[in-house]
C-alpha cells in the first residue's frame, strides 16, 4: 500500500479576486507543476494552523485561514496524496518565492490554463465553476 500525505494548500485572492499560483520547481516532486501553495500537515497540528505556518515557511508571510473548500484524494506512481485546500486571506506582508519557481496572481476564469498538479486540478474545477 503506497504511503498516504494529507497536505493543505492555501487559496488565496486579492483584492481584484485573483487566485495565487505557485510553480513547483525542478527540485521538487511533481516538478514544473502549478499549485496552490502549502504542504504536508505535520503530527499533532491542525489543518489551518499547518496551512499558515507552511505558508509562513514556503512565502514569507502570514494569512488567516477561512472554510475548508475542497477536498479529494489522489494516488502519484509512489504515494497518495490527501488534498484539502482552505480559502484563506492575507493578513500580513506579500508572498515571496523560497521554493517554488514562480508565482501568478490569476483571474478563475484563468485558471485552467496552466497545467496543474493533478491532485489540485479539483478545487481549479470547483473554483472555475464558481465565477
Amino acid at each position: 500500500m503506497k504511503k498516504t500525505v494529507k497536505v493543505v494548500a492555501a487559496i488565496i485572492e486579492n483584492e481584484n479576486r485573483e487566485v495565487l499560483c505557485t510553480l513547483r520547481s525542478p527540485k521538487m516532486s511533481i516538478p514544473n507543476k502549478w499549485e496552490f501553495p502549502g504542504g504536508k500537515v505535520e503530527e499533532g497540528e491542525n489543518l489551518h494552523s499547518a496551512l499558515e505556518r507552511e505558508i509562513s515557511e514556503e512565502l514569507s508571510c502570514k494569512i488567516k485561514t477561512l472554510e475548508v473548500f475542497n477536498e479529494n484524494f489522489h494516488e502519484y506512481d509512489t504515494f497518495a496524496i490527501n488534498l484539502i485546500t482552505i480559502k484563506a486571506k492575507l493578513v500580513e506582508g506579500s508572498p515571496t518565492l523560497t521554493e517554488h519557481s514562480k508565482m501568478i496572481w490569476l483571474k478563475r476564469e484563468n485558471l485552467k490554463s496552466l497545467i496543474w498538479a493533478p491532485a489540485d486540478i479539483p478545487a481549479v474545477d470547483q473554483l472555475t465553476e464558481e465565477v
